[in-house]
């Protein structure tokens, strides 16, 4: 069919000329409509006619091409076809298709009319037939936006984020169903407005068909029709055929190579990177300009970014979808990057520069960001990838958190490639960058002091994860972080990786050449080494959640590694963070002694660490804690227990099994009692099968048979049935050899106890002789006797009380008789206190303490003063007190053990006779006070704290004695008076009474961190819980107590003896930094509810009686008031509403963001505004007329408490910083006096700042990385320089010291602080001033941009715009110019008063 045949259809004989030219004067910018007639003949065209006349088109070119046929422009001009026409007839086709509204055929037209349209364009002499219009280009090639649906979209939008198949009805091709996480809501309310058309499958493929046929004849015009004059047009097709990325999936791998025919590419993405590829050929342009043209499009889909036209780019929902569209994209990349080499490659680092700073806060796009990064770098030579690690390190002393944090995870990735050798780059100065000791001490380690502890918890994690890394020179460098040695060994180069093969991870070491061993001094090292533990160590205790976390991951893997010792005090860290306040860090801390014992099994220490940290988890009041110990001691001890067998060995889990269960006999004993609380809930669960019990029986025989008896043990006092036989063979043996252990006997004691109830009688007795003889022995440990006795109780149970008592008083009193026989021989003879054996006596006084308890009855006068001759001298009836001057108890010849065993036995036969208990107890009182003996008296605490559980009334009145404890001399009286009142407290049989809640708080300035941090646990997890107003409650009255101040008529009024007075006094200065560290501890656990209450009472009680001088001003009334304004200067008054960041801020891992936390944020933002208005009413209502009235008084009295006064309101005005005029409007001058101490505040606090930011040099080098580890961002940079307009007079003598540079950013946005800052003795060198313009800097790097939004990334250490020699200078106080002029400041009232009398 002819060309002019084919054109038929678009009469265009039949197009007004006038038409034609009003389409053009329009610059195709609005379709121009036509006449009815003509457009309805026009509007019958279809698909069929398109595309041959497409086709024709297509031929002729072709033929045009080889020459072979006349010209396409010469045939319409031979039959009068008018080119103008043409075009304006093929953009009434192209503009109805970008109507919202336009239907399926109008879509279909108008994509098939941009196709002839750019077809026409790449035909050879376009230009000359005057066929180019740059709208109109530009219209045809993003036509593909506006004609496909667009309904589904608005749908997510609505909907919110939703799968690609989440629509149902029809599939579509992803590029325009890609959700987006920011949507503008100005455009969604306009695109609801418009009628929503729907579109059937078939419909789809249509459209899909058009667009794939525009898309391959834009590629056509990019062939042959050079861009290189018309660089708008080229970013234009830059940016739409990288929206085509998105348009459908690809199927199957993508390769970037040019096809030999366009028609091959069978997807649109394809075709897409076919046409960003042709868009970097010469014939377009300068290539560096078009990688950079084609590298900016591409970044926001690497970064999985929505870039629009203007605004700020929004973030894509990381789909499969999206991900593969990155994945290809990145892969373009380094195909463009391999293509082109030396051009490539300072685009790129501008690439990733812009990804690195464009980065988002969330996680996952940080980790997909890091992974892009990392494979874009091994396309780097290795100069040109040592010059970005070198960026990446100005770039993680970023001040934004989100760099720092993207710089740790880029390096972890990083840390994955092979290494690159110094030797690989020729420039020594970059040499230092490459290896990977680099990476971690210079980015990776340095990170640990970073100011946001999300950074900090997530350099730590990565740590941890270096020691994962199949690298030695990783692990080495690690290594040398924590561990010192003494030989540095000095190569040429550093070490290689050797070859990792897929079934080998181990890493090997490749074969040090043969070069001299320099011997270098390790103490260095060493101390660095120690530091950087110890900083770790610190760091597991953070008051952060996640760096708490993240420091256990990284403490686990340096001792899995072996890369610190696994020493006790580095383990007892993990075991101590299983009791966490956090249960996320219980959690982690768990899971962390887990993983280090599979990983070092054999390891007795780390079996105690797992242990401590596991054992006691099972009383943890989360639920999920308790689980999860369960699980593990589940997982690690039942499970284990396989039938024992003396032919067969053990297996690892085995042997570690009851090496756990030997611990727990032994050196763990104390964590028993939380080991029997798993039993009955494994009972309850049915874990103790039959054959269980007998695999348990069976190891009865073995060498560890400790374990195997503490496990029965735990079983059977679960009512759990077990065999018999076997336990009575054992019961037969042991009372024969009787070479058991103690503890292995103690437990044998308890099972026949728990087992008697199922025995018959004549199997009883035998047991009851067999205990008798043995318990008359005297030969059992104390912990024996203790189990013997109980034992023998269990066995002569019945259900007969009587019959019981009957056994008990037979048996019991029976040993009672004896160890009265025993004790009589020792103390009443003549010379028996010399011939003493300690031991059985201490036996003789136990057994009668624990007989006694089980047959009172048979305590007679006699037994008691036989117990109380071990003691004191005789005490007469009715005499209560004796005097203070010396101790109850008599210093006779008994050792101190067999007195303190004897205080013990003698309070457990007060304990079943009140009569003795009024005997003894002033006794026990006054012996607290004035003994000598460590242990008696730790045990007269013991005993006076049991007695208040059973005789509380009697016993309260020496509570008082008792708290006196916790001032005593030796610090584990003090811990145990902690432990036990606690108790007392907690069960309520001891109430906040006079001064015990003060002695209590002094035990949080305890001179023993030990005690300290018992005291802050009881109170805050244990007595703060069961009362929240407890510290509210004591608050006002501490200060009056703490300071000693007894002149106020509710406070400070309970009755104190000197002596307690004495012992637990704050007063004076010397003691303040005490008594604010009680203070702090309080507030710091405040509501904001009762910040508020104890502020407003403070105004009432204390700051209200001193303005109407109902307490008066003198020394002690002075000093408390001072003390009272200190306080409510405090940062822990103010309200966490008020000073708080929002949460999430800082300390946890950055989350994404989701409607919850935006609705909690706004919720704060709406709380704090209330509570400030509430604040800030009571504050004019209660605060002010007090604080007017007392400074008025104050000044009256000349007092030096005017001072604190005005520092409280400074402090407190901080908030109310331009209102001080409305709150203080009943005393103008104070209010004048105010608001010009803020205003000096503020220019004394900017200055400091100035100061602060300032640098010895302005030199920005980079250390090497062998050098010293960069510190946080804490630290500041070094900004740049700044030079006087004027020249300065030189100095007699400059001396060397230099005065820091000034942020250049200072001379334009404050020339006068720029002035100002020519402080007195501070001049500038006359040869120091440059005589190049500030406009012109010296040596300044101009880096490649994309010119949008960074122009270019630098680091905040920036780059000197002047020479070294431009620096200041300070003179010292000797140089100092005489006769400089002095500043005259006044107040602004005393201005105001000046001038009024003028």
């Amino acid at each position: 069919m002819s060309l002019i045949s084919a054109l038929q259809f678009l009469r265009l004989n039949e197009i007004p000329e006038a038409w034609v030219d009003a389409v053009w004067d329009l610059e195709f910018t609005e379709r121009k409509p036509l006449d009815d007639t003509v457009a309805e003949r026009l509007s019958v065209s279809g698909d069929k006619d398109f595309r041959t006349l497409y086709q024709c088109l297509l031929d002729h070119a072709a033929d045009q091409q080889d020459g072979a046929l006349q010209s396409i422009w010469s045939i319409l001009g031979d039959n009068r076809v008018s080119i103008k026409t043409l075009v304006a007839v093929l953009s009434f086709f192209v503009l109805a298709g970008k109507a919202k509204t336009a239907n399926v055929q109008q879509r279909v037209s108008s994509l098939q009319a941009a196709s002839l349209y750019l077809l026409l364009l790449g035909v050879q002499g376009s230009i000359a037939a005057k066929v180019f219009h740059e709208v109109l280009l530009d219209t045809c090639s993003d036509l593909t936006s506006h004609c496909w649906p667009e309904d589904s979209r608005k749908k997510r939008k609505k909907d919110g984020p939703k799968s690609s198949q989440a629509d149902g009805k029809r599939s579509k091709p992803q590029w325009k169903d890609t959700p987006e996480v920011e949507v503008n809501e100005a455009d969604e309310e306009e695109e609801e407005e418009e009628e929503e058309l729907h579109f059937s499958a078939q419909d789809l493929v249509k459209i899909r068909d058009a667009v794939v046929l525009l898309v391959q004849s834009l590629l056509r015009l990019l062939q042959t029709f050079p861009l290189k004059d018309k660089p708008q047009s080229a970013d234009n097709c830059t940016q739409i055929l990288s929206k085509l990325l998105h348009f459908e999936p690809v199927t199957g791998e993508m390769t970037f190579a040019p096809p030999q025919h366009i028609t091959q590419l069978r997807s649109v993405p394809e075709m897409a990177f076919c046409g960003l590829q042709l868009l970097c050929s010469s014939k377009h342009g300068d290539q560096k300009e078009s990688l950079r043209r084609v590298f900016h499009r591409l970044l926001y889909i690497i970064l999985m970014m929505n870039k629009g036209a203007r605004g700020k780019p929004s973030l894509l929902i990381p789909s499969q979808a999206v991900l593969s569209t990155r994945d290809q994209t990145i892969q373009f990349v380094c195909h463009l990057v391999d293509k082109f080499k030396e051009i490539a490659l300072p685009v790129l680092q501008i690439l990733l520069q812009h990804i690195c700073f464009q980065m988002v806060e969330k996680s996952d796009f940080r980790s997909h960001g890091a992974q892009a990064v990392g494979m874009l770098t091994s396309q780097m030579t290795s100069k040109d990838y040592a010059c970005f690690i070198k960026w990446l390190f100005k770039f993680s002393n970023s001040s934004k958190m989100v760099c720092r944090l993207f710089s740790v995870d880029v390096v972890m990735v990083l840390l994955e490639q092979p290494e690159r050798g110094p030797q690989e780059c020729q420039d020594p100065e970059l040499s230092c960058f490459l290896p990977h000791k680099f990476l971690i001490q210079n980015l990776l380690f340095a990170r640990r002091d970073d100011e946001s502890p999300s950074v900090q918890g997530h350099a730590l994690a990565c740590l941890a994860q270096c020691l994962e890394l199949p690298s030695f020179n990783v692990t080495r460098a690690v290594h040398n972080l924590f561990s010192a040695t003494g030989t540095q060994t000095v190569l040429e180069g550093e070490i290689t990786e050797g070859s990792l093969s897929s079934h080998q991870t181990q890493k090997s070491y490749q074969t040090l050449l043969f070069k001299t061993v320099e011997i270098t001094n390790a103490d260095s090292f060493q101390c660095e080494a120690k530091e950087n533990l110890a900083h770790l160590l610190r760091r597991v205790k953070d008051s952060k959640t996640h760096v708490r976390k993240s420091a256990l991951q990284a403490l686990v893997g340096l001792l899995k590694h072996s890369v610190i010792p696994l020493s006790w005090e580095n383990l007892a860290m993990l075991s101590e963070r299983c009791r966490d306040p956090a249960v996320s860090v219980k959690k982690k801390a768990m899971q962390c002694v887990a993983e280090l014992l599979a990983a070092k099994p054999e390891s007795s220490v780390v079996q105690k660490a797992w242990l401590q940290g596991v054992v006691p988890a099972l009383v943890d009041p989360e639920n999920s804690v308790r689980d999860k110990a369960l699980e593990a001691l589940e997982q690690v001890l039942l499970n284990q227990l396989k039938p024992y067998s003396a032919s067969r060995h053990l297996d690892a889990a085995q042997r570690l099994t009851w090496d756990l269960l030997g611990l727990l006999c032994s050196e763990c004993r104390n964590l028993s009692w939380y080991f029997s609380r798993a039993f009955p809930i494994w009972c309850k669960q049915n874990k103790f099968t039959e054959a269980l019990i007998a695999n348990l029986i069976s190891h009865t025989e073995a060498d560890h048979t400790a374990g195997a008896w503490l496990l029965l043990s735990k079983v059977t006092a679960s009512s759990i049935r077990v065999p018999h036989g076997k336990i009575l063979d054992t019961w037969d043996s042991m009372v024969r050899s009787k070479n058991v252990t103690t503890t292995t006997c103690c437990h044998i004691l308890c099972v026949m106890g728990d087992i008697a109830e199922h025995l018959n009688e004549d199997t009883k007795d035998r047991i009851v002789a067999d205990l008798m003889s043995w318990l008359k022995t005297f030969t059992l440990s104390l912990e024996g006797i203790c189990a013997g006795v109980q034992t023998l109780y269990q066995l002569g149970r019945s259900e007969d009380v009587k019959q019981t008592q009957a056994f008990l008083t037979l048996h019991c009193g029976e040993l009672m008789s004896v160890c009265e026989a025993y004790l009589a021989g020792v103390l009443l003879r003549e010379k028996g206190a010399k011939n003493l054996n300690e031991e059985l006596t201490v036996k003789h006084l136990h057994t009668l303490g624990v007989v006694s308890l089980h047959c009172p009855a048979k305590v007679s006068k006699r037994t008691v003063l036989l117990v109380e001759s071990v003691l004191m001298m005789a005490v007469t009836e009715g005499q209560e007190e004796l005097p203070a001057s010396h101790s109850q108890f008599k210093a006779n010849s008994l050792p101190t053990r067999v007195r303190a065993h004897g205080v013990l036995t003698l309070g457990k036969l007060c304990l079943q006779h009140e009569e003795l208990v009024k005997k003894y107890l002033p006794v026990f009182a006054r012996e607290l006070e004035v003994g000598t003996e460590v242990a008696v008296r730790n045990n007269l605490v013991v005993i006076m704290c049991d007695l208040s559980i059973r005789y509380t009334n009697r016993v309260d009145n020496y509570i008082p004695n008792i708290s006196t404890c916790l001032q005593d001399s030796e610090a584990v009286i003090r811990e145990h008076t902690l432990i036990m009142l606690t108790n007392l407290l907690q069960e309520e049989f001891v109430k906040w009474k006079g001064s015990l809640f003060f002695h209590f708080m002094l035990a949080l300035v305890d001179p023993v961190p030990s005690v300290v941090s018992l005291c802050e646990y009881c109170l805050v997890q244990v007595l703060l819980k069961d009362n929240p107003e407890m510290f509210s409650q004591h608050f006002i009255e501490c200060i009056f107590h703490f300071s000693d101040y007894n002149k106020h008529k509710s406070y400070n009024r309970f009755p104190q003896s000197e002596r307690e007075k004495a012992r637990f006094s704050l007063k004076g200065p010397q003691h303040r930094g005490k008594r604010f560290r009680i203070y702090r501890f309080m507030l710091e656990h405040f509501t904001d509810t009762q910040r508020f209450n104890i502020t407003v009472k403070i105004n009432q009680t204390i700051l209200a009686c001193f303005a109407d001088e109902e307490l008066q001003l003198d020394a002690d009334g002075a000093e408390v008031l001072s003390e009272t304004f200190n306080i409510l200067s405090l940062k822990e008054m103010k309200l966490q509403a008020m000073s708080a960041p929002m949460e999430g801020a800082e300390g946890e891992e950055p989350e994404d963001e989701n409607m919850a936390t935006i609705v909690k944020a706004v919720l704060q933002v709406a709380q704090k505004k209330v509570v400030s208005q509430v604040q800030k009413k009571a504050f004019i209502e209660n605060t002010v007329p007090i604080i007017i009235s007392l400074k008025s008084l104050l000044e009256q009295k000349h007092s030096p408490v005017l001072r604190d006064l005005m520092a409280y309101l400074h402090v407190t005005m901080q908030d109310y910083r331009y209102e001080v005029k409305e709150l203080f409007s009943g005393d103008e001058q104070l209010a004048a006096e105010l608001e010009f101490d803020l205003k000096m505040a503020e220019n004394e606090k900017e200055m400091s700042k100035q100061v602060d930011n300032c640098s010895l040099t302005g030199d920005a080098r980079i250390p090497p990385a062998q050098g010293l580890l960069q510190g946080s961002p804490v630290r500041s940079a070094p900004l740049l320089p700044f030079i006087f307009a004027t020249p300065q007079p030189p100095p007699p003598n400059p001396l060397a010291a230099r005065l820091a540079h000034t942020d250049r950013r200072l001379q334009s946005s404050r020339p006068e602080l720029v002035q100002s800052m020519a402080l007195e003795g501070t001049v500038m060198q006359k040869q120091g001033v440059d005589a190049r313009a500030i406009s012109t800097p010296k040596g300044v790097d101009i880096n490649l941009t994309f010119g949008e939004g960074v122009s270019v990334i630098f680091s905040d250490r920036g780059t000197s715009l002047v020479s070294e020699t431009s620096v200041l200078h300070v003179r010292s106080k000797e140089e100092q110019a005489p006769g400089l002029r002095q500043w005259n400041v006044q107040s602004p009232l005393r201005q105001r008063n000046n001038s009024s009398k003028d």
